[in-house]
């Protein structure tokens, strides 16, 4: 199985890139920051505090976690619920660095999202996926964005959903998850020492996925 693992922060369009680059060859997505999010929900909504280790990692049990393809898009369901929509919202993106930051949650999604990768060729995203995830991936890329242009992409994806942004704070928000992400003692947001930087500031996302597609083909080759 062919693995090709996309990391980096918040807003930099790991998602839309590498769900269209899985759509163009016929891989599997994974989107990993998902799952995370579906946990930061469930604590949410059962009241256990940010950063709350204890709490969160007593209700890992009760959590039951499916990804299901529809029309070729991941939703995700927790207990049987679709979530999909209500993961994305703002106060949910930092649950779900709350909970990533923690080793039990780490090693509760782990092998869920190793298994994927040994049953279909993937791409899959998310801040460590090249790191600890999929160490052995056949590409690893890095992808990001300068924070302002980030904040802007983030603004207009709030915008087509309906629900306005004020540009400052998602810009606070996003440079408060970076700075959470990074300084993690669990799996930090780096870049692997293998994997390709591919900055997208001032690129279009076609430009972007151009630009991905061609770091996918040098670096895998024949493999593909």
């Amino acid at each position: 199985m062919i693995s090709i693992a996309i990391d980096g922060p918040g807003g930099a369009g790991k998602s839309t890139i590498a769900r269209t680059l899985a759509k163009d060859m016929g891989y599997l997505y994974v989107d990993t920051g998902a799952l995370y999010r579906a946990i930061g929900l469930y604590a949410r909504r059962n009241g256990a505090a940010p950063g709350d280790t204890d709490r969160v990692t007593a209700l890992l049990p009760d959590i039951q976690l499916d990804l299901r393809w529809v029309e070729g898009i991941q939703r995700v369901y927790l207990n049987g619920e679709d979530v999909s929509e209500e993961i994305r919202l703002p106060e949910i993106s930092m649950a779900a660095s709350d909970v990533s930051a923690m080793v039990p949650v780490r090693d509760f999604l782990l092998e869920l999202q190793r298994d994927m990768a040994r049953k279909h060729h993937v791409v899959m995203d998310g801040r460590d996926i090249g790191t600890v995830v999929l160490p052995d991936a056949q590409v690893k890329i890095f992808l990001t964005a300068d924070p302002e242009e980030r904040a802007r992409r983030r603004c207009r994806e709030l915008e087509e959903k309906g629900l306005p942004g004020d540009f400052q704070q998602v810009l606070a928000e996003l440079r408060q998850r970076d700075q959470q992400d990074q300084n993690r003692a669990a799996a930090p947001l780096r870049q692997a020492e293998d994997a390709v930087l591919a900055d997208t500031t001032g690129l279009t996302l076609e430009e972007s996925l151009a630009l991905v597609k061609r770091i996918v083909k040098e670096r895998a080759g024949n493999d593909l």
